[in-house]
């Protein structure tokens, strides 16, 4: 159990599903206390919608917004970036990704989860949302994020 978790409590996921919209560069901003922000820069983010039109953004690094960019487009890279090998390795042992969730999102960051299926058991692993996206567009995985998340999210937009 990570440290924090200890702070964050338990809380009823109520998933739902959402789609990665596209990879974006943005300037990245972080409100702190007096309704003033924080400019980190030029960056890039993620941006997901659920069924219902929200929207949010995870910001990730450069080499993770070409990763995802790359599975959104099905392409292929020259040769295999880590998700890439990843795949192979996880095919090979005869496990795949049977869903990704955004599992919570504490002091502005992200949580995910990774589940695999392998033989007849699913196994559950902690992640960094942007990996965890990664794998999942390139296994056709469903990707979720907990309504916690969702709601949450609507409010540091």
């Amino acid at each position: 159990m990570r440290p924090e978790e200890q702070t964050r409590g338990d809380r009823k996921l109520d998933e739902k599903a959402v789609r990665v919209v596209n990879v974006w560069e943005g300037i990245e901003e972080t409100p702190v206390e007096g309704g003033t922000t924080i400019t980190r820069g030029h960056s890039f983010f993620v941006q997901l919608r659920d069924n219902q039109g929200r929207e949010f953004r995870i910001w990730v690094v450069r080499e993770m917004a070409g990763s995802i960019q790359l599975a959104l487009e099905h392409g292929q890279p020259d040769r295999p970036f880590t998700h890439d090998l990843l795949k192979v390795v996880l095919e090979r042992l005869g496990a795949s990704v049977e869903r990704v969730t955004i599992d919570d999102l504490w002091q502005n960051t992200y949580y995910a989860r990774i589940t695999l299926a392998y033989h007849d058991a699913t196994i559950d692993i902690d992640a960094r949302p942007s990996d965890a996206i990664a794998m999942a567009l390139r296994f056709d995985a469903p990707i979720y994020a907990s309504e916690h998340v969702l709601e949450s999210a609507q409010h540091e937009t």
